[in-house]
């Protein structure tokens, strides 16, 4: 689905990533670590088209991204921040704003609204107002949003880092599952590498704004590919 050649993309006038070659299939879930500030955001950043590269291509299904209108692009990716970022409505409407904006008739978003909600275990929320819901719950809603408009390419930001060790268990079990089940080209980036390897199929590590390794998780621990790469694994 997605190919990365040559990559260099720049922020503030300093390289932030570089990535000389990196294919991901459909499908496929790709945990993405590497320590703070190391450019995992700026990967995603670069995927959702929000930030351009100074050189080389990422090509969505062999189509290079600025071939691609922004706006058929955009439908075609969902991005979840670490922060749910709700608006002041309710559940329902939050998560059936997209299909809102979209067009999409009545009684078919009402359809999509209730599987996802399901889907997220925020059903029995629907009518609830964002403000009322704790970390975990809103965040659910803002996954169940995410879901609903059925991207090709999800891109997650952390999106767990905010909640309790509880909470963020259950939320990664019940992702996981759907996920099996969905088969949805995913981009997870987290700091904690056993997330990673319960979570990805592969694990892509980025240090100091390169990619260094992309493998199965077992793999990365057992041969990381140089020091910089063993020294991130020690600290974890």
């Amino acid at each position: 689905m997605i190919s990365i050649k040559n990559l260099l993309v720049q922020r503030n006038g300093r390289d932030s990533l570089k990535i000389e070659s990196l294919t991901i299939k459909k499908g496929e879930t790709l945990a993405v670590v590497g320590p703070n500030g190391a450019g995992k955001s700026t990967f995603l950043l670069t995927l959702a088209d929000l930030l351009k590269p100074v050189r080389g291509e990422v090509r969505f299904h062999e189509k290079p991204l600025k071939e691609w209108d922004e706006l058929e692009y955009r439908r075609k990716i969902a991005f979840v921040f670490q922060d749910p970022l709700l608006m002041d409505m309710s559940v329902k409407d939050n998560i059936g704003l997209g299909l809102k904006f979209r067009g999409v008739k009545k009684e078919a978003a009402r359809e999509q609204v209730f599987k996802w909600s399901k889907a997220m275990g925020v059903d029995s929320l629907l009518n609830r107002r964002a403000g009322q819901l704790s970390g975990g719950e809103a965040q659910r809603v803002s996954l169940a949003r995410a879901f609903v408009l059925d991207p090709e390419l999800l891109l997650m930001d952390e999106p767990f880092s905010a909640v309790d060790p509880q909470t963020r268990s259950q939320l990664l079990k019940d992702l996981s599952k759907v996920l099996a089940q969905d088969h949805r080209t995913t981009i997870f980036v987290t700091h904690n590498l056993k997330e990673a390897a319960q979570f990805g199929d592969r694990v892509a590590v980025i240090i100091d704004g390169e990619l260094k390794q992309v493998g199965k998780p077992k793999q990365i621990k057992g041969k990381p590919v140089d020091k910089s790469v063993r020294a991130f694994l020690k600290e974890l």
